[in-house]
């Protein structure tokens, strides 16, 4: 009889940003495939999901993903389903509406690297600042380069898990770095990017650091680039209609709700969305072409195209749930009509 162990992925209940949670379940013989995975429960008056007097919530499994870093190990990501069955109110997965798959998603996961001593990035020194951001974007050595050991070891991991893994880079700011994902299907683009912070946030525990998703946790007035999430997306439309008007169209389809955009984008996006540091202000809206300042970026290859490509959201914070991001720009782009 063979045992292996199942992890159990859940975002919590808290508001508006959710946490991850996990715990392992040990089953015998296991198939290894997603229908082998039973429904499970946990205790929601700890998460902020339930009330004490009644406090199951159920774990629906909807991917399974090798464990890179244990033997004999799966991860499991889950959807929160109320005791009835229903999602619960914290469940933005279940809530897309590409049941099709016809939309793409790539996400952009910026981070910066803490030290748990100084609780301050990597590379600042106690009591001070490191040299000016401009040196270390895409940067090599010592001097500018800090945090290289664990991002590549996260990235081995993340292609070891199967996740569509696509890169890796230093960004702008001391500490800060970058992942990018893709997926076909918004849901899936959601699971994987999530498994991606999971093992992430796991690997630090080994090296006394921890991540800060935060959009600005330097602060806001610090002439620091702020994190975020930046949200690649097609659907069969953008990717084959070769036309400038329908592409403007979509665009403008995003014009009148913002506000719904940034209710869902993350927590304290304020502080980074001022129109300066390559973001536009949170309540502006603007698109061009190959533009970082804007909203949305045309990217070029789409125009070299033909018109026939993706739009980049530049938005999203770094902490947002791209569950509720995906869902809420896959309903924006069909309220355009095409």
């Amino acid at each position: 009889m063979s045992k292996t162990k199942l992890e159990y992925i859940w975002l919590d209940g808290y508001f508006p940003t959710q946490n991850m949670r996990s715990k392992t379940k040990v089953v015998n013989d296991f198939g290894g495939k997603l229908e082998d995975c039973d429904m499970w429960s946990f205790d929601g008056s700890s998460t902020r999901q339930a009330e004490g007097g009644s406090s199951d919530c159920l774990l629906k499994p909807v991917a399974i993903f090798p464990d890179p870093a244990r033997k004999d190990g799966f991860i499991v990501m889950t959807e929160v389903l109320n005791a009835d069955g229903t999602p619960h109110l914290s469940n933005g997965r279940a809530g897309i509406e590409d049941e099709d798959n016809d939309f793409w998603f790539g996400f952009e996961q910026e981070y910066f690297i803490m030290d748990t001593a100084t609780e301050l990035p990597l590379g600042f020194p106690r009591g001070g600042y490191p040299a000016p951001q401009g040196m270390y974007y895409c940067s090599v050595g010592g001097r500018n380069t800090h945090g290289r050991h664990i991002v590549e070891e996260h990235a081995d991991l993340c292609i070891e898990a199967g996740l569509n893994f696509e890169g890796i880079n230093q960004e702008v700011a001391c500490g800060q770095w970058e992942f990018q994902l893709f997926a076909k299907g918004a849901k899936l683009a959601g699971d994987e990017l999530w498994v991606a912070r999971y093992l992430l946030d796991r690997l630090t525990e080994s090296y006394g650091y921890y991540i800060d998703y935060h959009p600005k946790p330097l602060g806001k007035h610090m002439d620091w680039n702020g994190s975020g999430m930046h949200a690649n997306f097609s659907n069969t439309t953008l990717r084959t209609c070769g036309d400038k008007a329908i592409y403007e169209k979509i665009c403008e389809a995003f014009r009148p709700v913002v506000k719904e955009h940034m209710s869902v984008y993350g927590e304290f996006n304020d502080q980074r969305l001022t129109g300066l540091h390559e973001t536009a202000a949170i309540t502006d809206f603007s698109f061009g072409i190959s533009d970082r300042g804007a909203s949305i970026r045309i990217p070029i290859a789409t125009v070299e195209s033909g018109w026939k490509g993706w739009l980049e959201d530049r938005r999203p914070a770094s902490n947002g749930d791209p569950y509720k991001i995906a869902g809420r720009i896959v309903k924006t782009v069909k309220s355009a009509k095409i």
